[in-house]
């Protein structure tokens, strides 16, 4: 029903998978988080109270109004509201993020006493355009450790010329980070991608990956399953 990540952070995270306690039904089914994915809205935030429940979450999530762009949203907002930004940092007990997520990147932070946390969602634009490197400048620099969520594998991720020119134009040595596969149309490594901007951005410890949504079937997928594919959620909360 979880993944949980495979590290020492002392705060709670993990990761939902379709098969927990939702209502979702057809392609959605059955625990999609996504309230703008095109499912029941009823059935969605029926789905997030579950979350809480389930988890014993100690409070709401902080849900985004994810736009894959870079902007980072901190804790000085009123609860309920979902601001637009690809990624959060918070501090303090008890507070709660949540990245939303069908083959992007999710990238769990924590600080290395637990007081500080961040998420962000690292598809190839966001990637591109540094909402890592944003998310990093918001947390305490001593002891940061970030985990890699599940996104769509490298072996499974065919992109354009376009997308490997973002990364490529600005550092040549993210190529190695794809594979030729046809003319003008390479295989992209997004894992790799997120790791290399997180050494030059100073974070040296770094777990997670191994992740395949697209060929996973406890997770959603948008290049699987098309327009109606339902989120699940990467979480992170401190204690």
């Amino acid at each position: 029903m979880w993944i949980r990540p495979d590290w020492a952070a002392p705060v709670g995270a993990a990761v939902s998978t379709r098969h927990g306690p939702g209502v979702s039904e057809g392609p959605y089914a059955r625990f999609n988080l996504g309230q703008r994915s095109g499912d029941d809205a009823a059935a969605v935030r029926t789905n997030r109270a579950a979350l809480v429940s389930a988890l014993g979450l100690p409070s709401e999530p902080r849900w985004l109004r994810q736009v894959h762009g870079t902007a980072v949203a901190t804790d000085d907002l009123p609860d309920g509201q979902e601001p637009e930004a690809d990624a959060a940092v918070a501090s303090g007990p008890g507070r709660v993020l949540a990245i939303l997520t069908a083959d992007c990147l999710p990238v769990l932070f924590a600080s290395a006493d637990g007081q500080t946390v961040g998420a962000a969602h690292a598809g190839w634009r966001g990637l591109a355009a540094g909402v890592l490197e944003r998310t990093v400048e918001r947390m305490p620099a001593d002891g940061l450790q970030a985990w890699l969520g599940p996104a769509i594998g490298a072996a499974s991720y065919e992109v354009g010329e376009d997308v490997r020119a973002a990364f490529v134009d600005g550092d040549a040595g993210a190529a190695d980070a794809f594979r030729g596969t046809r003319p003008g149309h390479w295989l992209c490594d997004l894992e790799t991608l997120a790791r290399r901007r997180l050494a030059a951005a100073g974070v040296g410890r770094v777990s997670g990956g191994r992740f395949d949504t697209f060929i996973d079937d406890r997770l959603y997928s948008y290049r699987r399953d098309g327009a109606k594919s339902g989120r699940f959620a990467s979480l992170i909360w401190t204690r």
